[in-house]
């Protein structure tokens, strides 16, 4: 079952996680010993996480501190080149397209095991695409299967009889135990880099079946995982699950049979501080080594410390997002005049790091399709109370729901950003009703699973370098957390994700950007830059666009 980290918990709950991790991390402290006087140094790395993973089996999951775990665990057929949103082979040591773009044969690195000993074929390729494809009922929610109903389009049966194998998918085949064909129903150009998400990565058939993976209760809106998502997950991958004690710590250790390198990390410790400023004081009372998601305003301290900060390339998008099954919202002109009512230049100086820049399409400036002529919603409070006043909403009163306890890539100050939002809707007029909530598990259940929303703070990180994967995750189609149903839009979006040509295809998605900024389902922000912070002797950490960030390749010091 999915974990809540309670606020209410506050600082005494924080202190038992450090002494927790302090604890664990002295259990190891004569291995470790052992290590450095054999030149190896420390053995055991704690990484400090914003919140607890909403899943650990990552086909139910969509979240960053989800895939920070599941990426340590599962590795799928294509990784990505370091440093880059490119993909590169990982359990595929290559593949081949034909040329119609329907069939996928991928040539699988052999000689591997997952944890459980069951071997990785091809067999257990196509195990694990037809059990996304054949996902039915709740597992079908965005809540949960977010990634293969996004990429491949669907499933292959549907409660909308309509909607039945819309899907691209249509089988996979084994020839022989190192050779895996897919067969699309129409060409997908995205596929292979879609498959370096963690959601589409390898998981063992035997483990999935002897733990009933995919018998998930409850509604779309709470879902209730089963024991193979909290406590038996089982990849390929450097490292083994061994414990996840919720709103604490998650604790993997190193897989002994992996096929790669294993590196000096032998341990890895998540501890759970929602807190900013507790991660900041735990690295500095050294009971951490690193954490994601560094506070804007401690990143100048911590560097003059003496404390490393590693910074990503921002790849990201942070949204106001506007529920149109709110009636209010489907106004255009109310959309319209919360966007004029939104000061972007101060929101970014107040609230994120140095080197934001504000957004003005939902994709960012690095990836092909942004468009710099799309209709911009400039500061204007006297605008935006004309709007109302033409609507018959001068004394509108809205919802906004925002995370607690978190940070996110994209928002690392989720209430301070609320507040500053907020702020500039009550100087319009605008009354806000505050609904904040939990990150995990009620936050996006509420704005994915359910329509009961109004206003919400929320962002993206891409995934890989498509626009598809920012402007078709968000619009392609309709969704819970967006409330509209627009077929010209959707379509629109939809023909520019098949354009086989590049330059056709980038104008394309240039159009579509347009057209979303004219229909304004929800407002673009700012693309912030994520910042790390580490010990000084952290060497080697694999600091990536989409953080695809695996540890057997970092190094410490004794």
């Amino acid at each position: 079952m999915k974990s809540q980290w309670k606020a209410a918990a506050g600082l005494l709950a924080v202190g038992m996680v450090l002494a927790a991790c302090a604890e664990s991390d002295r259990d190891s402290a004569d291995g470790a010993t052992a290590g450095a006087a054999a030149g190896e140094g420390r053995d055991t790395f704690i990484f400090a996480a914003s919140s607890d993973p909403a899943s650990l089996d990552p086909a139910f999951a969509s979240d960053g501190e989800s895939f920070r775990v599941a990426r340590q665990i599962f590795e799928g057929l294509v990784g990505v080149e370091p440093g880059t949103a490119d993909p590169a082979p990982l359990l595929a040591e290559s593949w081949e397209v034909s040329d119609d773009g329907l069939d996928y044969t991928f040539t699988l690195k052999e000689g591997v095991q997952f944890h459980d000993g069951t071997p990785f074929d091809a067999d257990a390729v196509c195990f694990n695409f037809d059990r996304w494809n054949n996902f039915t009922g709740i597992l079908q929610a965005e809540s949960l299967s977010y990634y293969w109903g996004k990429v491949n389009g669907g499933f292959a049966t549907s409660d909308v009889p309509e909607l039945n194998g819309t899907g691209k998918y249509e089988s996979c085949a084994a020839p022989d135990a190192a050779t895996a064909v897919i067969h699309l129903k129409s060409p997908l150009p995205e596929l292979v880099a879609a498959l370096s998400l963690p959601a589409l990565s390898m998981q063992s058939p035997t483990a999935l079946t002897e733990y009933e993976a995919d018998a998930v209760s409850g509604e779309a809106d709470a879902p209730v995982l089963p024991e193979y998502a909290t406590a038996h997950p089982t990849g390929t991958g450097p490292f083994v699950f061994e414990s996840w004690s919720p709103g604490e710590e998650v604790v993997l250790t190193a897989n002994e049979d992996y096929w790669g390198e294993q590196g000096q990390v032998r341990r890895i410790v998540f501890p759970i501080i929602s807190d900013a400023t507790a991660r900041r004081q735990a690295l500095q009372a050294g009971d951490i080594d690193g954490y994601d998601l560094v506070g804007p305003a401690d990143v100048a301290a911590l560097e003059e410390e003496g404390y490393q900060i590693v910074n990503r390339d921002p790849f990201n998008v942070l949204y106001l997002g506007m529920n149109q099954a709110d009636p209010d919202l489907a106004d255009i002109r109310v959309r319209q005049a919360i966007a004029h009512a939104i000061d972007k230049e101060a929101l970014v100086a107040q609230t994120l790091p140095e080197g934001t820049e504000v957004a003005t399409n939902f994709v960012p400036p690095s990836v092909a399709g942004w468009n710099d002529e799309v209709t911009t919603y400039e500061y204007d409070p006297d605008r935006a109370q004309e709007l109302l006043a033409e609507a018959g909403k001068s004394d509108l009163t809205i919802d906004f729901n925002y995370p607690t306890n978190v940070s996110r890539p994209y928002m690392p100050t989720p209430e301070q950003t609320f507040t500053a939002i907020a702020a500039d809707l009550e100087a319009v007029g605008i009354t806000v009703n505050p609904v904040p909530q939990p990150w995990s598990p009620d936050y996006l259940d509420t704005i994915q699973g359910g329509t009961e929303h109004g206003l919400h703070l929320l962002g993206w990180t891409g995934d890989y370098n498509d626009t598809y994967n920012f402007i078709g995750v968000f619009f392609g189609g309709p969704s819970n957390e967006w409330g509209f149903d627009n077929p010209e839009l959707f379509q629109q979006i939809g023909d520019a994700r098949y354009q086989a040509d590049v330059d056709e295809q980038t104008a394309a998605y240039e159009a579509a950007n347009a057209a979303i900024m004219d229909f304004l389902p929800g407002i673009p922000l700012a693309h912030p830059v994520p910042s790390l912070a580490f010990k000084p002797d952290v060497q080697g950490y694999p600091a990536s666009p989409v953080q695809d960030e695996v540890y057997n390749v970092v190094t410490l010091g004794d």
